[in-house]
């Protein structure tokens, strides 16, 4: 016997599956809620148009259609067969959120502290039901209460998960009357692993909208609490943004000395990180005092030249290039020998890449050659590259 087919009308047409929780947007077609929320919701640049018809949707309300609920349930009862292969478990419905409950969770929360850690639990399974209940807290007012309060364990899981957009994120770093970057690295210095993980992901967020003066004016501390979640390795995603935020507030030179101070190269060396975060530290004296100083500081980036990407041996190369000629000694000269520091440089010259890492490379050789130039540590192979 051939498999029932689906009526057509029962299907999500995001997913083309049987909808469980059907409900109508302001096109008046139906999805299956999970499917139309995650369309609607989840994107950083939140889609404000219907999937079918590709128009501007006046509002993103859903309206649940009970009738095609009973319907669908009704069908998948009648064909209640295993073999059909049909799913027949339907979920009810998810009652809508009122606002004013929200609102009044938040008010109740402002006005006794000690029912504080209740009302955020009760907002935070209010947010986790769906993408739109986010959206509810959100113009409710959530983000502020959260953003002006003392930040409790419960209260930055929430903030995290209710994902501030661009344009509140810089509301409230721009805000004076809350201190909310401050705020963050009290999470992110005293926390536990998963609030300091959700402190780095915000802060990276905050930075990104955060103006010139708040990007140079980054304390020292920052630095050090910054790479303590790379040492700590709490998560993927924190490590992620800790980078992230680092190249960004390095792109500032007086950030790139506090970040020295903060210990950043020898965190960096001692992770075996791409180069391209030990290229800006190394852009400054300090920097390149700070790897010279490390025994395995010019190892790890001759490793990381012609094995990883033409992008890190182009950094790598830079590197180097930037200590020979500012801060070479005859025992940073020596170390470049032993380990394989000056035979890559003469590889570069031999191998496709390109034409300013060649010429990096060629400089660093000319500039050192009679020091390296007789040197046993070449093989004979690479000597006749040597310019």
């Amino acid at each position: 016997m051939d498999e029932i087919e689906v009526p057509t009308l029962f299907l999500c047409p995001i997913s083309l599956q049987l909808m469980s929780d059907p409900v109508t947007c302001a096109q008046e077609i139906t999805y299956d809620r999970e499917n139309i929320e995650r369309w609607l919701f989840s994107s950083c640049k939140k889609n404000k148009t219907c999937p079918v018809t590709r128009q501007s949707l006046p509002h993103t309300d859903l309206t649940p259609n009970h009738t095609l609920q009973r319907l669908i349930q009704a069908w998948c009862t009648n064909n209640n067969n295993a073999w059909f292969g049909i799913e027949t478990i339907i979920s009810s419905p998810k009652p809508t959120i009122d606002q004013t409950q929200i609102v009044k969770l938040l008010m109740e929360a402002k006005k006794f502290p000690e029912k504080q850690l209740k009302c955020l639990r009760r907002l935070q399974s209010i947010a986790f039901e769906s993408e739109s209940n986010k959206i509810y807290l959100e113009s409710a007012g959530a983000i502020d209460f959260l953003a002006s309060s003392v930040m409790s364990e419960a209260a930055i899981e929430l903030l995290f998960h209710l994902n501030p957009s661009e344009s509140h994120l810089k509301n409230l770093v721009n805000s004076e009357g809350i201190q909310f970057i401050e705020s963050l690295f009290h999470v992110l210095k005293h926390g536990k692993c998963q609030s300091r993980a959700y402190a780095t992901v915000l802060l990276k967020s905050s930075f990104e909208v955060a103006g010139p003066t708040q990007l140079s004016n980054v304390t020292s501390e920052m630095f050090v609490e910054m790479f303590r979640v790379l040492r700590d390795q709490i998560s993927q995603e924190a490590s992620k943004a800790a980078l992230k935020l680092l190249v960004e507030l390095c792109s500032w030179s007086r950030n790139r000395i506090k970040a020295v101070e903060g210990g950043g190269v020898l965190a960096l060396i001692e992770l075996l990180l791409d180069v391209s975060e030990r290229n800006m530290l190394c852009g400054c004296a300090e920097g390149r005092e700070e790897l010279m100083n490390h025994g395995a500081g010019v190892a790890v980036v001759a490793k990381k030249i012609l094995r990883v990407s033409h992008v890190a041996s182009d950094r790598g190369v830079k590197i180097l290039t930037s200590i020979c000629r500012h801060s070479a000694t005859p025992r940073v000269l020596s170390e470049m020998l032993l380990f394989g520091a000056v035979s890559k440089l003469c590889l570069v010259l031999q191998m496709e890449g390109s034409c300013n890492a060649k010429e990096r490379a060629r400089e660093t050789l000319k500039l050192h050659s009679m020091v390296w130039r007789n040197s046993t540590c070449i093989p004979f192979s690479l000597l006749a590259s040597y310019p």
